[in-house]
Parts: C-alpha cells; sequence; structure tokens
C-alpha cells in the first residue's frame, strides 16, 4: 500500500494546483491520484484524519476535502513518533529536496511543512473558525465512533481526539 499511497502523495503535490486554478491536466491527474490513493486505503483503512473530517463535515457542513486538509498537518504531528522513516518518503514525494541528509526530526518536520505548504497555496485554511470548544465533547466521541478510527496506525483516546480538535481553534 505504500507505493500507492506515495505515488498518490506524488501527484497530488505536482498537480493540486493545476488542478484547483482549473487545469486540464491538473484536474486529470487528481483523478488518477484519487484512484491511486483508493487503492491503497481500500487496503489498510483511512483513521483519524477522515473519522474526525466526518464529525466536521457533519456538525458544520465543512466539505470532506477541505475538513481533511485542514486536520492532516496536526495529525502528522502527532502521528510523527510512529511513523518510523515513512515521512522520509513522503517529504521525498512531495519533491522536498535533500532528505537523505535531513535527521529524523528534520525530515518530519519537512513532510508536514510541505503539506502546510500545499494547504496554503490551494487557500486551505489552517483553522475552522466555526469550531466551538462546546462542541469538542461530542466531535471527539463521534470521531472516536467513527468506522475509520481503527484503522489508524497509532492508539488513540477521546482524550487525544479533543486535543487534536482543539489545536484547529
Amino acid at each position: 500500500t505504500d507505493m500507492f499511497h506515495l505515488e498518490a502523495i506524488r501527484l497530488i503535490s505536482k498537480y493540486l494546483r493545476a488542478s484547483v486554478a482549473g487545469e486540464a491536466e491538473g484536474r486529470e491527474s487528481m483523478a488518477l491520484a484519487q484512484y491511486i490513493a483508493g487503492q491503497g486505503f481500500s487496503n489498510v483503512g483511512l483513521g483519524i484524519v477522515h473519522s474526525m473530517a466526518h464529525a466536521l463535515g457533519a456538525v458544520y457542513d465543512t466539505p470532506h476535502g477541505v475538513a481533511n486538509a485542514i486536520l492532516l498537518p496536526a495529525i502528522m504531528e502527532y502521528n510523527a513518533p510512529c511513523t518510523g522513516e515513512k515521512y522520509r518518503e513522503i517529504a521525498r514525494a512531495m519533491g522536498v529536496q535533500g532528505v537523505d541528509s535531513m535527521s529524523q526530526a528534520e525530515y518530519r518536520k519537512a513532510a508536514v511543512d510541505a503539506v502546510r505548504k500545499l494547504s496554503e497555496d490551494v487557500g486551505i485554511p489552517s483553522k475552522l473558525e466555526a469550531l466551538k470548544e462546546e462542541d469538542l465533547p461530542f466531535l471527539a466521541e463521534s470521531a472516536y465512533n467513527d468506522a475509520c478510527r481503527p484503522g489508524h496506525p497509532k492508539d488513540t483516546s477521546v482524550e487525544d481526539l479533543t486535543a487534536l480538535f482543539r489545536k484547529l481553534m
């Protein structure tokens, strides 16, 4: 599945900006990227990015792709301690130069920074203005009970999910 995921990441990193700009090659390449990504996650599941995005969509009507993009950097940081060398390959797939000479901490940060930059470039907000403190217990419990959460590579509690949602405020 890593092969599928890394190729999807490479394509998304290369073509998302063009797709958002309405360019045909970008849109076609993003269609291919989503197909390839689906080949990967159909084998291993999705995890808390998607379970949390489902909750945000249900409560705030946040589009699923936007919710995923807002959540991804914070959850990548959360996951970093259990990723081994995978973030080096993610950074490489996103076009980060010099990853082979980076320390583990450096390439993990570089991967997260590349995701943040891509989101910023296509107009994804870094915060969700609608998010309310009083909604956090319901959101976290909903995300915890979501069918995507058990596929997450790191054990996650309702408290962890609450803290991750809070990072979006």
